[in-house]
């Protein structure tokens, strides 16, 4: 049983953002559907109570992304700030460009040349009803992406005013090093899957070399990007922390989840916590201070998540957990 509350280390973004928290909450789910259907009153009040409930445990940072609901996360949100306009003062707003849905250009696709970024932050702010993104993530890799012509971009949007802080999110150390070689200022986040549901940035530090353990066969791309982002003090954020429930909801899913899954129940009886608190508490102990991005909607779930804040895992329970969701011992 936990007998005292953790000392929670200082996350590497708050050299940048001192009041960004240890928990951020993921917008993916507010807005309605992904359809293209308008947004309602309703929709807002559902994003106030998530809110609510995600300040109720101290975070600070609120991730979006221009096409979460087809942007209707970022109109509910500026709906809300126009229902409490002191609210936008209180919060780190986080936002990510540079997927486009199919159109009559081409299919779905990576964009991240110079003018769709600028184009995409304008809409976002427009959508958002603010004047400043305290962080834009480059949402997924473009092939075509040049450096060069980002670092331009990310320069017209600080000098602005637009956007304080630059980040990515899915990239590995080879590709945040070729970016940064360009920019005037440091990348501060790499959001990434990560957690017991998704293990490969981890498995590439231990067991990418001994396929017979049990590595995941994309395990070897991630070689490098913990180690790069604490080096270079780059905040590492985890979305599909929760694993989509996999571990933690009342329904089985998968049987070959069932020995994690049981594994998190009784870790969670253990220290009193709730099982949401035990999968966060479980990518919070490591070195890299990752700061886990809470997908739920449900405002039950997401205050269940602050459990996470009050637990520290031993050494021991941390790879028992790490094992099971592997489904094979470590090398």
């Amino acid at each position: 049983m936990s007998s005292a509350i953790p000392v929670i280390p200082a996350l590497p973004l708050q050299q940048h953002l001192p009041t960004a928290s240890p928990l951020a909450y993921g917008c993916m789910g507010l807005g309605g559907g992904w359809d293209r259907q308008p947004w309602s009153d309703a929709d807002v009040d559902h994003a106030q109570a998530a809110v609510e409930a995600a300040m109720e445990i101290g975070v600070t940072l609120f991730d979006h992304a221009d096409i979460y609901t087809f942007g209707k996360a970022e109109s509910v949100f500026g709906a809300l700030f126009k229902r409490q306009p002191s609210l936008r003062d209180r919060l780190v707003l986080q936002s990510k460009c540079g997927i486009r849905f199919a159109d009559d250009e081409g299919p779905k696709r990576y964009d991240l040349s110079g003018g769709y970024i600028v184009e995409a932050v304008e809409a976002s702010l427009q959508r958002l009803g603010t004047e400043r993104l305290d962080i834009l993530l480059l949402h997924r890799p473009d092939p075509l992406m040049q450096p060069d012509e980002i670092a331009e971009a990310f320069q017209r949007l600080r000098a602005a005013g637009k956007v304080a802080h630059f980040g990515v999110s899915n990239m590995n150390a080879g590709q945040m090093a070729w970016l940064g070689r360009a920019l005037a200022q440091p990348l501060v986040v790499n959001q990434l899957e990560l957690g017991l549901g998704h293990l490969e940035p981890l498995d590439a530090a231990t067991c990418f070399n001994d396929r017979q353990a049990g590595a995941r066969p994309g395990a070897l791309a991630w070689a490098g990007t913990m180690e790069h982002c604490q080096q270079h003090g780059i905040q590492l954020q985890a979305w599909s922390a929760l694993a989509r429930g996999r571990f933690s909801g009342d329904t089985a899913q998968d049987p070959a989840d069932e020995a994690a899954r049981a594994l998190v129940r009784q870790l969670a009886q253990r220290h009193e916590v709730s099982t949401e608190g035990i999968l966060l508490a479980w990518l919070m102990k490591h070195p890299a201070r990752i700061q886990p991005v809470i997908g739920s909607a449900n405002p039950d779930r997401i205050r269940a998540c602050g459990d996470a804040l009050r637990v520290q895992l031993s050494r021991g329970e941390w790879y028992a957990l790490y094992e099971a969701a592997r489904g094979a011992p470590l090398p």
